[in-house]
């Protein structure tokens, strides 16, 4: 239904849209679930993006989790949605517990490999490239570093 939406309009929407997520989250502090993914490519290349909406940082690819929806669906879905991807050799890094917004919220963090171009959605997503590790781009959001740290160890512990 939102891609019914001239891409222009939902970008101009999705600030807005971003804040009032933020409050109510904040004022009712029910436990939510998101996922995120790091996808590199076969240079070892890591995937990062920009939002059209909140901090103007440097992510991952990822999002919320629908009620009857499994995290793997959900980072696929998401990753598909945002830069037109498919992951490969998907792989569960860690569940990690965190806050957002005031409420508490576990992110399940994948690891998968794409082999592609990533198209971002120009709504959601205004950039999405791949980076070698050695020079990633900044400014990198908090969320990022924490889980490119943790995938770091994941991938040594392999």
């Amino acid at each position: 239904m939102l891609h019914l939406i001239p891409a222009r309009l939902h970008r101009a929407l999705l600030p807005m849209a971003h804040r009032l997520r933020h409050h109510w989250r904040r004022l009712r502090g029910a436990p939510i679930a998101g996922c995120a993914i790091i996808v590199h490519d076969f240079s070892g290349a890591v995937l990062m993006m920009r939002h059209s909406y909140g901090p103007a940082v440097w992510a991952l690819p990822g999002g919320g989790i629908g009620a009857r929806e499994q995290p793997e669906q959900a980072v696929r879905r998401e990753l598909f949605e945002e830069t037109g991807l498919v992951a490969a050799n998907l792989a569960l890094v860690a569940v990690i517990d965190e806050e957002i917004s005031g409420s508490p919220h576990r992110c399940y963090l994948f690891s998968a490999v794409c082999d592609g171009l990533a198209r971002p959605d120009q709504r959601e997503v205004v950039e999405a490239r791949f980076f070698p590790l050695h020079s990633l781009p900044h400014p990198l959001g908090a969320a990022a570093r924490h889980q490119l740290e943790i995938w770091h160890d994941w991938k040594r512990s392999q």
